[in-house]
């Protein structure tokens, strides 16, 4: 995290979940366009099934209230946690796949898209969004357009770690509940207010 802001101590919770991430401090580019000071290396995150499994059923447990008919994640770690959430609410499992977006340093750049085979099924169903770790949202944002743009009604965001506030506003906006195990703050900046690219900070590639 940068230096300089206070930070209230992690529970247990917090901290075992992320210790199976892997933080690493330094200045880094996120999808969705912004920098911050942390990286997590996600792609351990289902490595082992059952380290994760009781955070999955936590938010299994969270998710189920709101009667959802299938749950959608982007792939590659987001489409892991739907699979197994899908198995626990006894629900469809979709999943959307990252367009790499074309030039330009805007936020938010990336798409995302359901195979063909599944665009006919989520219309009128009651989906669920979910992914490994939320920042800036861009990965579940991208599959919220999908979805509604073939006919389904997201009507939950879910994930084992949210980090910090930016995805907030969009869905709340859109009277969409984010429903998270662990919610820790975070360091997150659009790249013209960054201040370790103020201080000289060059970017590293994860």
């Amino acid at each position: 995290m940068f230096a300089g802001r206070r930070r209230r101590p992690f529970n247990k919770r917090d901290a075992d979940l992320l210790s199976l991430v892997s933080p690493r401090h330094g200045h880094f580019r996120l999808e969705s366009g912004h920098h911050s000071s942390l990286w997590l290396d996600l792609e351990a995150l289902f490595v082992q099934p059952a380290a994760v499994r009781p955070f999955v059923t936590r938010l299994a447990r969270a998710l189920r209230p709101h009667k959802v008919a299938g749950v959608c994640g982007p792939l590659i770690g987001g489409a892991f946690l739907a699979q197994m959430l899908a198995s626990a609410l006894k629900a469809e499992f979709l999943f959307t796949e990252r367009v790499l977006p074309g030039e330009g340093d805007g936020l938010y750049q990336a798409q995302y898209h359901l195979p063909r085979a599944a665009r006919s099924r989520v219309r009128d169903q009651r989906l669920a969004i979910v992914d490994d770790a939320i920042s800036a949202g861009s990965a579940v944002r991208g599959t919220y357009t999908e979805l509604q743009g073939h006919g389904a009604e997201p009507v939950v965001i879910g994930a084992l770690l949210v980090l910090g506030s930016a995805a907030s506003p969009y869905f709340a906006e859109r009277g969409v509940p984010i429903e998270a195990v662990s919610r820790v703050p975070f360091d997150l900046w659009v790249p013209a207010e960054c201040p370790l690219c103020a201080s000289g900070q060059a970017l590293v590639d994860p």
